[in-house]
């Protein structure tokens, strides 16, 4: 990891308020889950044309999500059957900056993503913030008094910006995950899981790179992984093709050989 975060500390820094350009609140998400040779060589294969966000002056930052569900577990489960329309509702601190949301994703039949979130004071259930009720009773289709905390994922993060700016690529390291219900906790460490976020069809360098180097999309949610870690006795059947390609991923240790596959 200290290569990797070497690699990133030699790119040219971007801020917050430069990011705003960048957004990218509707948009196509494309994920990836590679190991740490694949992470560094895709870097080596990026670095002189991609900006990384600086907070602070850090560029590796930690983040806290903490996802709701209902008590059977309804939004993973929509997502589990492949329904195309469906919507997660969790709630995100950027440690580093010291910022809290409340944030609805509704993801739609044609495969775009669109986040609505509001500020919120960090409190152990969002719930019993007044304002942040009021948002969920308007912005995402179940009952708020059926939806509770279940799931809490903590990772490190690099954000990383074209010089274009036409898309963003997050980074996110050293995942973790504790269940809130079962008081499991599970890891996908040493994998990083990257996020490529395009608003448009500009050609994309990584997307070049990536080729290069065999790695194909993966769809994977961490949100659903991580219940399937922690909570091994509920419905994952067509989740466990993931499952066992992210262990095989994980003994994997040179990335001429870690190629990845098509994963529905």
């Amino acid at each position: 990891m200290d290569e990797i975060l070497n690699i990133v500390q030699s790119m040219k820094s971007i801020n917050l308020d430069e990011m705003s350009a960048v957004k990218l609140m509707n948009r196509i998400d494309t994920k990836y889950v590679v190991t740490e040779e694949q992470l560094r060589a895709i870097l080596l294969g990026i670095k002189d044309n991609y900006y990384a966000q600086e907070v602070e002056g850090n560029r590796l930052s930690p983040y806290s999500t903490v996802y709701y569900d209902t008590p059977e577990l309804t939004m993973y489960l929509i997502h589990h059957d492949r329904h195309l329309v469906r919507d997660k509702v969790r709630v995100r601190t950027y440690v580093d900056s010291h910022l809290t949301f409340c944030e609805v994703k509704h993801k739609n039949n044609k495969g775009r993503t669109k986040k609505k979130r509001i500020e919120v004071e960090p409190i152990p259930n969002i719930l019993e913030n007044p304002e942040a009720a009021e948002f969920l009773a308007k912005k995402q289709p179940y009952p708020v008094e059926m939806l509770s905390p279940h799931l809490v994922t903590i990772f490190d993060r690099f954000t990383l910006v074209n010089y274009d700016k036409t898309e963003r690529l997050t980074i996110d390291c050293n995942l973790r995950f504790e269940n809130l219900r079962s008081r499991n906790t599970a890891s996908m460490a040493p994998l990083a899981v990257m996020e490529l976020k395009q608003d448009g069809r500009a050609h994309s360098l990584l997307k070049d790179v990536l080729f290069e180097l065999r790695i194909r999309p993966f769809k994977v949610s961490k949100y659903c992984i991580g219940t399937c870690l922690t909570r091994p006795e509920v419905k994952q059947n067509r989740f466990k093709k993931k499952l066992r390609r992210i262990e095989k991923l994980k003994s994997c240790r040179d990335a001429k050989f870690c190629v990845s596959t098509n994963e529905n």
